[in-house]
């Protein structure tokens, strides 16, 4: 897809499996197994998808998955799954070395978003793209120094922890441009200033949807994960972003969804709704 200035790809770095109450919170498991199958652990299959964005000048990655630091166990607990997709063979087959890469664009800090962001190397932990900055807001860094029992677990320190010791780190402080057509919004539901890409030239605007709208599923306005700090934050945004991406015609580019990448929505009978599957081709 071209936006502007930039050629956006598709990076899919792998798929891993979470708790579905988890992942839908006070909805039924009898409501979203429709649409989300669980297996006999009551996982259910999420991809781990990221975006790059190219203009000739900078390589910019928004996200990175879940990454190669896995122990044993902990891939049998989050189902990991890297035979069909990686993120080292995905950017490979677009033609992109990690040492192409300038800008790393997180998220926020937690292990399914940024734990690519570091490889273990002669047994240290580094930088995975050694010529790139990384940017997060200073608002998020702050809470992922100091997380809340509830969230503790969602915060793998080696992820984000070298970054600040090779001094590659960006803080970014609230919304605005941080690249030339790319922007950010932030949200503070899922955690503290997670900050969500929004990529447009005019005619065409995509938003990088993290763990706002994790899947398509994710659309319905009760549709909220469990993990979220402040699920009536999370409610607020939703509504104030569903309806702004509907009068506008925004595509939502969805990290976590096993099926559909992306979509348009539009208003139907009981409230905003998944329009159309989007080709990013």
């Amino acid at each position: 897809m071209k936006i502007g200035q930039y050629t956006v790809d598709v990076v899919e770095t792998g798929r891993f499996a979470l708790d579905g109450g988890a992942m839908f919170g006070v909805v039924p498991k009898p409501l979203w197994s429709r649409t989300n199958p669980a297996d006999d652990r009551n996982r259910i299959p999420l991809a781990a998808r990221g975006l790059l964005l190219r203009d000739g000048t900078r390589t910019i990655l928004v996200d990175n998955g879940n990454g190669s630091k896995f122990s044993d166990k902990q891939k049998d607990i989050y189902a990991l799954d890297t035979s069909r997709s990686s993120l080292d063979a995905s950017l490979a087959a677009i033609g992109v070395r990690h040492a192409d890469v300038t800008d790393v664009l997180l998220t926020h800090l937690h292990f399914d978003h940024a734990g690519g962001s570091t490889v273990v190397s002669d047994g240290k932990i580094i930088p995975a793209f050694p010529n790139a900055r990384y940017h997060v807001q200073k608002a998020h860094w702050d809470q992922a120094m100091n997380p809340t029992p509830k969230d503790r677990g969602s915060f793998m320190p080696d992820d984000y922890l070298p970054l600040k010791a090779e001094g590659v780190l960006d803080f970014t402080d609230g919304e605005g441009e941080l690249f030339p057509g790319v922007s950010l919004l932030l949200t503070n539901g899922h955690t503290t200033a997670q900050q969500l890409p929004l990529i447009r030239d005019g005619k065409t605007t995509v938003l990088f949807c993290c763990d706002l709208f994790p899947t398509t599923s994710h659309i319905p306005l009760p549709y909220i994960m469990s993990y979220d700090l402040r699920p009536l934050t999370t409610l607020a945004d939703k509504e104030k972003i569903l309806r702004k991406a509907d009068e506008e015609g925004w595509i939502l580019f969805f990290e976590h969804d096993p099926q559909t990448v992306a979509c348009t929505v539009r208003t139907g009978d009981r409230g905003i709704i998944m329009d159309a599957p989007v080709d990013f081709r």
